[in-house]
């Protein structure tokens, strides 16, 4: 892509920085690793359920992303589908803010209808990763990638930290429980929707009305085409399949430190500050030096930090230790986004990354979803620290082979000839 300006480029970045921040802002009072599991944790929710938060959320994350990719395909007004496909967010996180802010539901079954609206998130967020993943693509060049999401992550990270404090805030205030969370879910939703809008204002490369359309036959041979003739991306898949050993844990981490410490739930928004700040830091790290020594490094150093949280929960004994948890899972947040997504970008080359995006989550989803129902099973049998231990030795275990066994995409020429699946 070489038909934006500098000035174009600039505005781009300054636009994705702003959408980042308003969605930081607005995750903040709905995050998988502290605040649902916590608010699910207070409704009343069994501990399997609780468990399967961050786990549940990757998988319905990967559901929709074929048929995403495929509809995405044949997209040729990609504003008008960002935004459209943004908004499908939207309506979940209302009428749950509306349904606790006002009403605030509170008996046995109130976490059934927080949890449907979780649901319905999850699968919308799917929807739009896809999409979102190729719109990117258009509007800034592949060289200098890296250093676009690691910077527009970082600013993800200060709106989290700024929603971090108000959930702080807010959790302490008068406003009884679940009024509270209702509020928080509230400023998400007017977060969400404000961060969707400055998609308005992006520059597009021109290059992104040039991609054939495509049938589902099509589509489908294309895939098997990818998973057949490339080697490497198979490889790449086979280590993603041992971090999914990471998911419960994150989950996991508030509860049982809840439980272990008897804190306040306001300590969520301390966790997510840490969690936040660790992650800008090393989404802008993640994105310098993806783009200089390549981003399976930068993906390695991620991944090796949710390891690190799992050591840490493993002999945990103070407060101090339950702040060091999350901030090793903001560093392994923030460094994987950036280091995932160009690695996508690195695997795809000039093909449909869509669909490169649709196979690692849709590949990797039965995996997830075993992790999350052993960990489940398997807590009130072995206890915790059996899991954080289990975690530590499968995350190790990819990490060894993403470093050992996969080669960095951007030196590597694709395993299947461009005409076969571009």
């Amino acid at each position: 892509m070489t038909d934006l300006s500098p000035k174009q480029l600039k505005t781009n970045l300054i636009l994705n920085c702003g959408h980042e921040f308003s969605w930081g802002f607005g995750i903040a009072f709905n995050t998988t690793y502290a605040i649902v599991p916590l608010f699910l944790k207070s409704l009343g929710a069994p501990d399997s359920i609780v468990i399967s938060v961050a786990g549940l959320f990757s998988i319905l994350i990967a559901i929709p992303q074929f048929l995403s990719a495929l509809i995405g395909r044949n997209i040729r007004k990609h504003k008008k589908a960002i935004i459209s496909s943004h908004i499908l967010a939207l309506p979940p996180i209302f009428i749950a803010g509306f349904v606790f802010a006002f009403l605030g539901p509170s008996g046995s079954n109130a976490w059934i209808f927080y949890y449907t609206c979780f649901i319905l998130y999850g699968l919308a967020l799917g929807f739009i990763i896809p999409i979102w993943t190729e719109f990117i693509s258009y509007v800034n060049p592949r060289k200098t990638r890296g250093r676009f999401l690691g910077i527009s992550f970082a600013f993800n990270s200060v709106g989290g930290f700024v929603g971090g404090i108000i959930v702080k805030i807010l959790l302490n205030s008068s406003a009884p429980f679940p009024n509270n969370f209702g509020w928080g879910l509230l400023l998400m939703f007017l977060s969400l929707t404000g961060g969707t809008s400055l998609f308005l204002w992006y520059h597009l490369s021109e290059t992104s009305t040039q991609r054939s359309h495509i049938t589902i036959q099509e589509f489908w041979q294309q895939t098997q085409s990818i998973l057949i003739h490339q080697k490497n991306f198979r490889r790449y898949l086979l280590s993603r399949i041992f971090i999914t050993a990471h998911f419960p844990g994150m989950s996991m981490y508030a509860v049982h430190a809840q439980q272990k410490f008897g804190f306040n739930i306001s300590e969520a928004g301390i966790f997510t500050i840490l969690a936040v700040v660790t992650s800008g830091l090393a989404s802008f790290l993640a994105g310098k030096v993806g783009d200089k020594f390549g981003h399976k490094i930068s993906l390695a150093f991620s991944l090796i930090s949710y390891m690190l949280a799992a050591l840490t929960a493993l002999f945990v004994e103070s407060m101090f230790g339950v702040y060091a948890i999350f901030i090793f899972l903001g560093i392994g947040q923030g460094g994987f986004m950036p280091s995932a997504m160009n690695m996508v970008y690195e695997f795809a080359g000039n093909r449909d990354s869509k669909m490169y995006m649709a196979i690692i989550d849709t590949f990797l989803m039965p995996f997830t979803i075993l992790a999350i129902v052993l960990a489940g099973y398997f807590i009130p049998i072995v206890g915790a620290d059996v899991i954080f231990t289990s975690i530590v030795v499968f995350i190790g275990f990819g990490v060894c082979l993403l470093i050992f066994y996969v080669k960095e995409p951007l030196n590597t020429h694709p395993d299947a000839p461009i005409s076969m699946i571009s």
